[in-house]
């Protein structure tokens, strides 16, 4: 089994576990600062994924990272889990699939608007309205400029796009106009 869908039921567990128990963001937070620890560090990735390294010893180390961090029981019984499984190679992705789990649980979509022009902070809330109202659901914004759109914007909400931009009208037109040549 690859390391995602590890991650994947690993996160879906633990989300479900947290709902009952705990503070689902509380735990985004500690599991997002751990996953970042073990990336900013080779030398605990190296402890914690090296073969030679045996699982006690490895056990060992996540024991002392939490009794500093003191995570939430949840958080800290999954990483003595994963320390005794030898599965703590799954941490990075962990995170990352948890925090996905935690935005559909919450019925949160993250979108990207590319614009030709840098948008004005109610532009912004526009938008977020907007695909607001086509997704049914509270929708976060990062927006990025492309001259080469000319006018317009492009919106991605995962893999569905909405393609408003002037650029992509000329082509069609284009297109059409060569079509009935």
């Amino acid at each position: 089994m690859n390391s995602r869908a590890s991650a994947a039921r690993y996160a879906r567990a633990l989300l479900d576990v947290v709902i009952q128990e705990g503070d689902p963001e509380q735990v985004e937070q500690e599991l997002s600062a751990v996953a970042d620890l073990y990336a900013s560090s080779p030398e605990l990735q190296k402890a914690l994924t090296s073969p030679a390294v045996p699982v006690a010893a490895k056990r060992g180390v996540v024991e002392a990272l939490v009794s500093r961090a003191k995570p939430s029981p949840v958080l800290a019984r999954l990483m003595l889990m994963l320390a005794d499984r030898n599965r703590l190679v799954v941490l990075p992705e962990l995170a990352a699939v948890y925090r996905e789990r935690l935005m559909e649980h919450r019925e949160i979509v993250r979108a990207e608007v590319t614009t030709a022009v840098p948008l004005l902070p109610d532009q912004v809330t526009q938008f977020e309205r907007r695909l607001a109202a086509a997704t049914g659901r509270h929708v976060t914004i990062t927006t990025r400029v492309d001259p080469a759109l000319i006018g317009g914007a492009v919106a991605r909400l995962g893999s569905t796009v909405y393609d408003g931009s002037i650029a992509t009208q000329l082509a069609k037109m284009r297109e059409r106009l060569e079509e009935q040549r």
